[in-house]
């Protein structure tokens, strides 16, 4: 199985890049990883949200091939614990899906079209992030899944 994480929007903290990249390079020993960053909008102040939400749905779902498997990063999503989400991803790894996609919007969240694209909804917390928080907080989470299912030491219980 591969993982690909989708965001939209760069992010302008080099400290938060360098992170993401050590945790997308712990993340590669265990399962391929892809790390896609959508531009942002251009001329979005000229736009509604809902303008906004619609063009960046069509370029999220143009990252997608028919057999992906969209999963949303979506305040109203469910939330697992971190061994939880270890499990998830072992019945994902399990069903035999060849790419699983986690999307993390943009500022307004996601389209209609994305939403009826998805199968599911995963919530990190009842809290606020930035956007580029989330996608720290999704990788490490990943590696964090993988060392769970392997019996590593990296998380405590």
């Amino acid at each position: 199985m591969q993982i690909t994480l989708i965001a939209v929007g760069k992010t302008d903290k080099a400290e938060l890049e360098d992170l993401i990249a050590i945790y997308e390079k712990r993340l590669g020993h265990y399962v391929k990883f892809d790390f896609r960053i959508i531009p942002d909008i251009k001329n979005s102040k000229n736009l509604s949200e809902a303008q906004q939400k619609e063009k960046e749905g069509e370029l999220i779902l143009g990252q997608l091939q028919p057999t992906d498997t969209l999963i949303l990063l979506d305040e109203n999503g469910k939330q697992y614990t971190s061994v939880d989400f270890a499990q998830f991803l072992q019945k994902k790894m399990n069903s035999g899906i060849k790419n699983l996609v986690f999307a993390i919007g943009g500022p307004y969240g996601f389209s209609d079209s994305v939403y009826a694209k998805s199968t599911g909804k995963i919530s990190l917390s009842k809290m606020t992030f930035s956007h580029q928080m989330v996608r720290l907080f999704v990788v490490e989470q990943l590696y964090r899944g993988f060392t769970i299912l392997r019996n590593e030491p990296y998380h405590h219980q």
